[in-house]
């Protein structure tokens, strides 16, 4: 569910037009529900809450300080995966205890920060390799300080979706494979200031069966009852996140239904005392969201129809890079043409179909191919639905378009919080000045 819908004819956001917003802001813009976060993080929470999961909201699909500070306020933590990131989790107003920080490539400032900024250690690091876990337990030693760390799992399963966000099979960038696991644990479970007694499982992105979830659990079960057997402490295990969201209406399970299969599992290790951490990003914010974008040009050639639009592949890359559907639909429709689903194709009267592209110079820049909409004029305002996630965080200056603006409406009051880049946002870093250090370069005598 989300509190995107049509009221005569208007899409509306919590009862407010989206073309007040695209006329009063601008285009591109992303439009977010605070109502639809706050909805889908409470489902997990109460689908989750017999084993406690305590749920970290994963930074990278939505970076957005004001999204986490209404997300740390509806009792989510961070998990965040660079020193960026954790920059916005302190602004957003995140403790340290309420931010975990995964990722392969952690530098020895982003270790440092995470143990020092604002009073740290933050409440957990999610370590992807022995080389990792040395370094961090090098930083920890330094400083005199204690932290927690989790090892991150590959249990070599396939979970689906595109081959670029699947992270939890063997050949991949991502964590360690089960023997060599059990190793590392044996090896650096009582260390002093980086005890090794947490396991973490990411396995990708967008997935849309529970299945992948539950083999991943039963194997990472066996093993942890195997170590605690040999008098190793396990205190906690993460299960990352991936659950996915309706691009099409019914895609996704629901909260419920991953539960349902994964809690009767969990809930001995729960009532063992430990604890479960879950890092869900897309189902919670990407029905959140909108990208309002305007049709600069409707041009005929090669008898197809072009909608040309303002945002292209610098604001939502998605359907370019993984070939990712989104619903696309006018924000302004005669009644007939109020869609009653989310799909490829609906089947009503006076649809045409187009493709609707971007202003940037590579064929790849669409957003759909032989879409059927209804017909659209030049200036008319289009939404592209469920960009939400994954969206602003991965939009781009590519051909040097200003990065769009960002709104969250709050009851029925729209809230700037990203004003739209200006032409000096593009070019204000671009300095000539010498770099400190280095000598002068002479070429020949």
């Amino acid at each position: 569910m989300d509190h995107f819908s049509y009221i005569d004819g208007e899409l509306c956001c919590q009862g407010l037009p989206l073309s007040e917003i695209a006329s009063s802001v601008g285009t591109p813009t992303f439009v977010y529900s605070r109502s639809t976060i706050e909805d889908h993080l409470r489902k997990i929470q109460s689908a989750f809450s017999d084993i406690n999961a305590e749920i970290f909201f994963s930074v990278k699909s939505c970076s957005n300080i004001h999204i986490l500070r209404t997300l740390l306020e509806a009792g989510a933590g961070l998990d965040v995966v660079s020193m960026g990131e954790l920059h916005r989790a302190h602004l957003a107003g995140a403790r340290p205890d309420q931010i975990v920080f995964a990722g392969v490539g952690k530098t020895d400032a982003e270790i440092r920060a995470a143990l020092t900024s604002d009073g740290g250690p933050i409440s957990m690091f999610n370590v992807e390799s022995e080389p990792e876990y040395e370094a961090l337990a090098l930083a920890a030693r330094s400083l005199n300080t204690r932290a927690h760390a989790a090892l991150r799992v590959n249990p070599d399963i396939k979970a689906g979706g595109h081959s670029y966000i699947s992270t939890g099979q063997s050949g991949t960038k991502f964590g360690v494979d089960l023997p060599h696991a059990k190793t590392l644990l044996r090896k650096f479970n009582k260390e002093k200031h980086l005890p090794l007694t947490a396991i973490h499982l990411h396995l990708g992105s967008s997935i849309t069966s529970p299945e992948p979830y539950v083999q991943a659990v039963k194997a990472v079960l066996d093993m942890i009852a195997e170590l605690r057997a040999e008098g190793l402490t396990i205190d906690t295990l993460d299960l990352g996140g991936g659950f996915a969201a309706d691009y099409h209406t019914g895609d996704a399970p629901s909260p419920d239904e991953y539960a349902r299969a994964l809690v009767p599992l969990l809930k001995p290790l729960h009532q063992s005392g430990t604890r479960i951490l879950l890092e869900p990003g897309r189902m919670i914010v990407a029905n959140a969201g909108v990208l309002l974008t305007r049709v600069t040009y409707v041009k005929h050639a090669a008898n197809k129809k072009f909608l040309i639009c303002d945002a292209g592949m610098n604001a939502l890359i998605r359907p370019a890079l993984y070939d990712a559907f989104h619903f696309i639909w006018p924000t302004s429709v005669s009644p007939q043409h109020e869609p009653n689903r989310r799909a490829d194709n609906l089947d009503m009267p006076g649809l045409e179909p187009c493709d609707i592209v971007g202003p940037l110079c590579e064929t790849g820049d669409f957003f759909a191919l032989n879409r059927k909409l209804p017909v659209v004029a030049r200036g008319e305002t289009l939404a592209i639905f469920t960009a939400g996630a994954y969206g602003m965080s991965m939009a781009s200056r590519y051909n040097s378009h200003p990065l769009p603006a960002e709104v969250l409406v709050e009851g029925s009051a729209p809230r700037l919080i990203r004003k739209r880049e200006s032409l000096h946002d593009l070019t204000q870093h671009e300095l000539e000045i010498p770099v400190p250090g280095t000598p002068t370069l002479r070429v020949g005598k």
